[in-house]
């Protein structure tokens, strides 16, 4: 397994390819702009895409999206459907509209060549947000970030949900590495010492 980070997008969001070199296939997590980079990037990989995942519905990781499915045709985008607003035009300016993107959610499971990404639901920075966990990496999205957790004043956003949603990563066994959306990768056996919204979301 190998994995590239590429900061893409307005905010510089982190947008992961994960690889498996052995069988030449990969995926993109969080598309959040800059096609042509994660294009490029891809190619320079030398491995095929087989799946776009997104970890919640926010602008600034699905900006991209769509002109890697046009790049890439039957190649599918998968998206929580708790973040999807067709038809509301005030919350698409935060959860644009993914044409064609696939419904995933809790317990789902996806090969990227011999590798296995599973889905974990953990809404709270939005309804449909959703961690990746890939061996033991998990692509965090924006509910858990290095010394720090996802913003919840944003429509579908929750306190509650996304206190309950580090619990539960926190409780996982091991040291996982963390892989957030924004700024830097951590391990979950640091932010278990240093986090202090992990501290307390695990004190219950």
């Amino acid at each position: 397994m190998d994995i590239k980070i590429l900061q893409v997008g307005p905010i510089g969001t982190n947008c992961y390819l994960l690889c498996d070199e052995a069988e030449k296939k990969c995926a993109v997590v969080d598309p959040g702009g800059d096609a042509r980079q994660i294009l490029a990037a891809v190619e320079r990989t030398g491995c095929t895409p087989c799946a776009v995942f997104l970890t919640h519905g926010h602008y600034d990781h699905t900006g991209a999206a769509e002109e890697l499915s046009a790049a890439w045709p039957g190649v599918p985008v998968y998206l929580n459907r708790r973040d999807r607003y067709e038809g509301d035009a005030y919350l698409q300016q935060l959860f644009p509209v993914v044409s064609g993107a696939q419904d995933y959610d809790e317990g789902d499971e996806f090969a990227v060549g011999g590798l296995t990404v599973r889905v974990l639901a953990t809404p709270g920075h939005s309804e449909g947000s959703v961690t990746l966990r890939c061996g033991d990496v998990l692509f965090c999205g924006d509910t858990l970030f290095a010394g720090s957790m996802g913003r919840t004043d944003f429509p579908g956003g929750s306190t509650k949900k996304i206190m309950a949603s580090l619990r539960r990563l926190g409780e996982l066994e091991g040291d996982l590495q963390v892989l957030p959306g924004h700024m830097e990768p951590s391990s979950l056996a640091a932010e278990r010492r240093r986090n202090p919204y992990l501290i307390e979301a695990m004190r219950g």
